[in-house]
């Protein structure tokens, strides 16, 4: 090991420790701060965020960056790897202002609580005045980093390394009508679910969630569930990732999805390779299409299939017995209907990419200028009910839906579709490669499918940008096949 690639080691560590400590602070805003606080944590943010920005960006990295890049290193070593990604971590951070980087945390731990009351109101224009100042520096931060065709090109590739409008375009050109064909069968299909009536007592809920957690994979003696207002998984540190999830007593089916969703974050996080690789790319997942791909394939692949149903209604009745009315097939045909909803983290599988579409073309226009904030919601409700054919009756169903804009996520959204399209395609490979995983998932044993993804992706860390992974998991890069051949099969269509 070079000196410089050890002092490498060191920094990445020392940054670490400062981002666990930030992401303690945001997982507590999400879960238990009072609302007082707000002020003072988002001045902490900002003190965080600056100085993890300063250890990074100061000159001596970047030289000890061109001293290991020098070395030679074998293309496919760790140590290629993290050299890679730091290269292109620093050159990205040392664009930014440090003045710049400490008011985007300062603007995001403001704007939280901004958007909660919005939404509890249902009023765009209360939260409109945050949105002003973090698409500004948005758009500011996509000029400091350059940018081709859009400025939403610099923004994705934060979240999607290797990513760009003309690819996402090109993928939705190729899936929207698909999914306009599969959708009237699916409506059909879906027309004799019936709906889960009856209350679900939240401490029922809570158990049947972390017992189904559990039993796919999720280390609860590294990690815990909690209750949010928005769902999300944070790694906070080795052996420290929380997940969260909302109860709805009439809802059941909203926290089981969104534990088993955030289970498969959680997963991932619990795969990445820790010790000596935390805090360098090599213990960092690689992408939010890789890590949604995770998520999905647990959430909607695993946890909506019919053999899934027919081995834990038995426990699920247990813990919910109004579930006792139903049969197993009835409460797998009730959680897989298709039908035109206004709330995407509620989404069906057919109609879900619809409102990613949508959310994708408005943080365009509104990066490159073609949309004025104020517009929004009128411009949200019109291509909603042209997507999906429903009047969106207020902001709170509509625009304000979402937490990502308040956290400053802009340019994340195009991820949940690749992540759709990347949980097919790693699922079919997985199922081709280990034939018994099919009757394993029947029988409730898990093991099996996540070791596949624990060693193809991942102990993979960031090794390769998202696309090169996928070719090399799966022989292919990110496509809508899989997707489109695993629903078609679903409705009962024929192969296209």
């Amino acid at each position: 090991m070079s000196d410089s690639y050890a002092r490498l080691l060191a920094r990445s560590r020392e940054i670490a420790l400062l981002g666990s400590a930030a992401h303690l602070l945001h997982w507590d805003a999400e879960t238990l701060q009072p609302k007082a606080g707000v002020a003072f944590r988002a001045e902490q943010f900002a003190y965080f965020g600056g100085a993890t920005h300063r250890l990074f960006t100061a000159p001596e990295v970047g030289g000890w960056i061109s001293d290991c890049e020098a070395a030679g290193y074998a293309p496919d070593s760790t140590e290629a790897a993290n050299v890679r990604g730091w290269r292109r971590e620093y050159d990205r951070a040392t664009r930014l202002p440090q003045e710049l980087v400490e008011a985007h945390e300062r603007s995001k731990g403001l704007a939280r609580e901004a958007w909660i009351e919005a939404r509890r109101r249902s009023d765009f224009a209360h939260f409109q005045p945050h949105l002003e100042i973090l698409f500004g520096q948005a758009r500011e931060m996509a000029d400091h980093w350059g940018w081709q065709g859009s400025r939403y090109n610099a923004l994705l590739d934060a979240y999607e390394p290797g990513a760009d409008v003309a690819q996402i375009r090109a993928i939705f050109d190729a899936f929207r009508p698909q999914l306009r064909e599969i959708l009237p069968a699916a409506l059909a299909k879906s027309a004799a679910a019936p709906r889960l009536e009856g209350e679900f007592p939240v401490e029922g809920q809570i158990k049947f969630n972390a017992e189904v957690a559990r039993a796919v994979g999720f280390d609860f003696e590294a990690g815990r569930i909690d209750a949010s207002t928005h769902p999300f998984c944070s790694r906070i540190a080795p052996g420290d990732t929380r997940l969260t999830t909302r109860y709805d007593i009439h809802h059941f089916a909203s926290s089981l999805f969104s534990v088993l969703h955030e289970a498969g974050h959680g997963m991932y996080e619990q795969g990445v390779p820790e010790g000596d690789a935390y805090g360098t790319p090599m213990g960092s997942a690689v992408s939010l299409g890789i890590h949604e791909s995770q998520s999905r394939l647990w959430e909607n692949l695993v946890g909506r299939a019919p053999e899934f149903w027919e081995h834990w209604f038995p426990r699920a009745a247990e813990h919910l017995p109004a579930l006792r009315r139903y049969t197993p097939a009835e409460v797998c045909a009730s959680v897989n209907r298709v039908e035109p909803s206004f709330i995407r983290v509620e989404a069906d599988q057919v109609t879900y990419d619809f409102h990613i579409m949508l959310r994708f073309e408005i943080e365009r226009r509104l990066l490159d200028g073609e949309l004025a904030l104020a517009d929004v919601p009128a411009v949200w409700n019109e291509e909603f009910e042209r997507s999906l054919g429903l009047k969106v009756p207020d902001d709170a169903h509509g625009c304000l839906q979402d937490i990502h804009w308040s956290a400053g996520l802009i340019g994340y959204f195009p991820t949940y579709t690749l992540g759709n399209l990347n949980a097919a395609q790693l699922f079919a490979r997985a199922r081709a490669e280990e034939p018994a995983i099919d009757a394993e998932l029947a029988r409730g044993d898990y093991a099996r499918l996540l070791g596949w993804m624990r060693r193809k992706i991942h102990a993979r860390g960031s090794a390769l940008l998202p696309m090169d992974l996928m070719r090399e998991a799966t022989g292919a890069p990110t496509g809508v096949e899989a997707q489109v051949a695993l629903l078609r099969a679903k409705f009962g269509l024929a192969a296209s």
